[in-house]
């Protein structure tokens, strides 16, 4: 069954933590010709980073007001208390949007989040156009189905909402198995033994056949992701997932905080802290905004197990008090003034 003309067609974009799926959605945003679009943002962590870096693009055509975050708990465990609300605000907006991204949280499954487009209340108002998984090209071809295993694992455990605890494994077979497109990102950095190595990994989960469309830096035509008209919601029952049967959980412990930062003399400098931070061992992920004196951007830090990046986003707003601000997700019992420590230095 397609889409109907009269509903308002939603994206539903999953992955891990660190896949690329808030990199992939602010390209889709500033390629999106004209589209009117809003955001739904399955923020994980004590600050909107995601949010914030969909809304420092300054398209026209996806305003601040048209993000929305949802920052408490997994969207496929807190539908009725928080994506359904979220839904009916955007849907009242004037003028009316054109398309919905939703931007799932690393540990999301699709299926339950699909299944609400049934509801009463919403179905006749809105579809699902679509799933899109984006998976790590680089981690796959290792072996791994993410970047940062721990990192998921403190992920899971910091959300008390969510009621599964499948092995990552089953996770990621959930999320490729409602997929109607997937994209490999960080593919340029595969060769093309990996290239190889992370579509066999891919290919051996899939049920059905689905596209697998590479991606550098999250660069994808919009054309292939927007605009497929599946009505998803109608067929969802057909996509066989591991939590179909599963209905148990556990959490383990994990801390996460926030360190407030003076303003950094050079990116190379920041960049050399967080690194050492990271080579504790202690910290899973790492993200967040910098101040680099006399500079009028704003800089973007994000690390991810090993990696560390960062690159400026967008300029200081007027108005907007320059700061430097990262979240960290560590381990239960993660050294805090050790990190604060070696972040400041």
């Amino acid at each position: 069954m397609t889409a109907s003309a009269d509903r308002v067609p939603c994206t539903v974009v999953t992955g891990f933590l660190g896949a690329g799926k808030t990199t992939l959605i602010r390209n889709v945003l500033e390629r999106a010709g004209g589209k009117r679009l809003a955001i739904i943002v399955n923020e994980f962590g004590d600050a909107g980073i995601d949010g914030e870096i969909l809304k420092s693009c300054g398209i026209e055509n996806c305003p601040e007001e048209n993000v929305l975050e949802l920052a408490n708990g997994c969207i496929c465990c807190t539908v009725a208390d928080d994506f359904v609300p979220a839904l009916e605000q955007i849907l009242s907006r004037e003028p009316k949007v054109d398309h919905i991204l939703i931007e799932t949280s690393g540990l999301a499954l699709p299926k339950p989040l699909v299944q609400a487009f049934q509801w009463p209340a919403i179905r006749n108002r809105v579809t699902v156009d679509g799933v899109i998984a984006v998976v790590d090209g680089p981690a796959l071809a290792e072996g791994r189905v993410a970047a940062d295993l721990d990192a998921l694992d403190a992920q899971r455990a910091a959300d008390d909402s969510l009621d599964h605890d499948d092995p990552i494994e089953e996770v990621f077979d959930d999320q490729v198995a409602c997929a109607d497109l997937i994209i490999l990102s960080k593919s340029d950095l595969l060769d093309a033994a990996g290239n190889e190595r992370a579509r066999g990994r891919i290919e051996a989960h899939l049920a059905r056949s689905v596209k697998i469309v590479p991606s550098t830096h999250g660069k994808v035509d919009p054309a292939l992701l927007l605009g497929l008209g599946l009505a998803v919601e109608d067929d969802i029952e057909n996509r066989r997932t591991h939590h179909d049967r599963a209905d148990d959980h556990e959490h383990d412990d994990f801390d996460t905080f926030i360190v407030d930062l003076p303003a950094v003399p050079h990116p190379e400098d920041l960049e050399r802290r967080v690194t050492a931070a990271v080579d504790t061992g202690e910290v899973l992920r790492l993200k967040g905004f910098a101040h680099v004196t006399d500079k009028p951007m704003r800089l973007l830090v994000q690390a991810v197990g090993p990696r560390v990046s960062q690159y400026y986003d967008r300029a200081w707003k007027a108005g907007e008090t320059p700061r430097s601000r990262l979240v960290i997700i560590g381990l239960k019992g993660i050294d805090r003034a050790r990190i604060e420590g070696l972040l400041m230095t």
